[in-house]
């Protein structure tokens, strides 16, 4: 079980830059092809850039051509929370972190084997542990 993280607006505020706080605790999103992590091909692990938690693995990232960072599954599937969004005239699957509840994008049904899954997240609502060298 996720021990959850409880902070108030003003704690977030303080920790995170703004555009950060937009989107993790504001249910943002950053312009397609803008994020960091794009393009982004080291090896490693994707952490929840409010929480450290761990998300997403390097192995799991594919191009899907959308804009933002994409992923065929979480790292578990424990780490992320789902609950559906209808803003914007439609109906979606919105992705949380599981352990602070911080806003990471959503999840289509249009992704590749073996999943069928496309976790398309926020690059802002993420961080980077890059892989040891001496790890495989």
């Amino acid at each position: 079980m996720t021990h959850k993280i409880h902070k108030s607006d003003a704690e977030w505020q303080a920790q995170l830059d703004a555009e950060q706080y937009r989107v993790t605790r504001a249910q943002g999103t950053e312009p397609a092809f803008s994020g960091q992590y794009y393009k982004h091909a080291d090896q490693g692990t994707y952490l929840c850039v409010c929480c450290g938690a761990a998300l997403f693995n390097s192995e799991q990232k594919y191009e899907s051509g959308s804009g933002w960072p994409s992923f065929w599954a979480p790292v578990t599937t424990e780490a992320v929370a789902s609950k559906s969004d209808k803003t914007l005239g439609m109906t979606r699957v919105e992705i949380r972190c599981a352990s602070c509840d911080a806003h990471l994008g959503h999840v289509f049904s249009d992704g590749p084997a073996p999943t069928g899954q496309r976790y398309c997240i926020n690059s802002l609502a993420l961080d980077f542990a890059q892989r040891s060298s001496d790890k495989t």
